[in-house]
């Protein structure tokens, strides 16, 4: 728990509460971390149902791989950031606008963690797991009832769709005219303008979610900002990380480009690793405030 300095009494303010059980908290999400490093969680394991395998899930495996993870043959251990459910049920909200029954196509699927997320907010996801691209280290994480996986490029699908879900394009490679040549009603973009120490893209290209035909609007962009040392300044024995920000940006055909997109959507259940994060955030949080006052923490 965030404490002021021995012998102060500083009255807890009402959004701080839940720090009061940071012990156990912490206990707990060190257990389960542990639990994964070792392949004991049921992530790693194939045989299960989608929902036990993402229950308890650390925040810290969607911030940083495995130990163990070879990063010549193997991409991120699960995915390259953590999703958030609020964002997946705004992205479903717009794809059942444009279609009844609308078919989103994943197109850097990889082991279809991320598509099968949004598979789960009620929309038909089909996944192209490009054999160029690296697999993950987990190389399946699907839900195998509301996803489909295809190995198969872009380029050789030939099955139309209406939504196109581009996660974290490969590194240095623009793959939007691709994309374009499908023709979907909507292109959504979740990517990152940071670059390596060499200067290079970390995701895509810098054109890649720019410039785009004059029939596509970018008609929504929300940020998701990962503090520095978000984990390491709550918990110290964890890995200090950089700072990122994701960006994720909507564009619609001439025909869509005014469909309703909402400031924010209907609050459900988060999933288990916002918990890890709201815990950090309001811990930080807590932190600024006492230094705020004048107090070393």
């Amino acid at each position: 728990m965030i404490e002021p300095p021995s012998g102060m009494h500083v009255p807890i303010p009402p959004e701080f509460e839940k720090l009061r059980d940071m012990d156990a908290f912490s206990d707990d999400m060190f257990n389960r971390l542990i639990a994964f490093q070792e392949k004991e969680h049921p992530a790693w394991n194939t045989a299960r149902p989608f929902a036990e395998r993402i229950r308890g899930l650390p925040l810290h495996a969607l911030i940083f791989s495995n130990p163990d993870r070879n990063p010549a043959t193997h991409a991120h251990t699960i995915a390259p950031f953590y999703p958030l459910r609020a964002e997946l049920r705004q992205i479903a909200a717009c794809a059942r606008q444009v279609a009844n029954d609308p078919l989103v196509c994943d197109v850097h699927a990889r082991n279809g963690f991320l598509g099968s997320l949004l598979a789960r907010e009620g929309v038909r996801v089909i996944g192209v797991r490009d054999p160029e691209d690296k697999p993950n280290q987990i190389e399946s994480f699907f839900d195998a009832d509301v996803y489909q996986p295809l190995s198969i490029s872009l380029d050789a699908l030939d099955r139309p769709f209406d939504v196109a879900l581009s996660a974290w394009m490969p590194a240095g490679i623009n793959r939007t005219p691709q994309i374009i040549a499908h023709k979907p009603k909507l292109i959504v973009f979740i990517h990152t303008d940071h670059t390596s120490d060499a200067g290079a893209p970390q995701t895509g290209t810098y054109d890649a979610y720019r410039d785009l035909p004059a029939n596509y609007t970018q008609i929504a962009e929300w940020t998701i900002d990962r503090p520095q040392n978000l984990l390491h300044d709550v918990w110290p024995d964890l890995t200090p990380s950089i700072n990122e920000t994701r960006v994720v940006k909507i564009y619609a055909d001439t025909p869509w480009r005014n469909i309703h997109v909402a400031s924010e959507v209907e609050s459900v259940d988060p999933y288990d690793w916002e918990k890890d994060l709201d815990m950090a955030l309001t811990a930080l949080e807590a932190k600024e405030s006492l230094r705020a006052r004048g107090f070393a923490v």
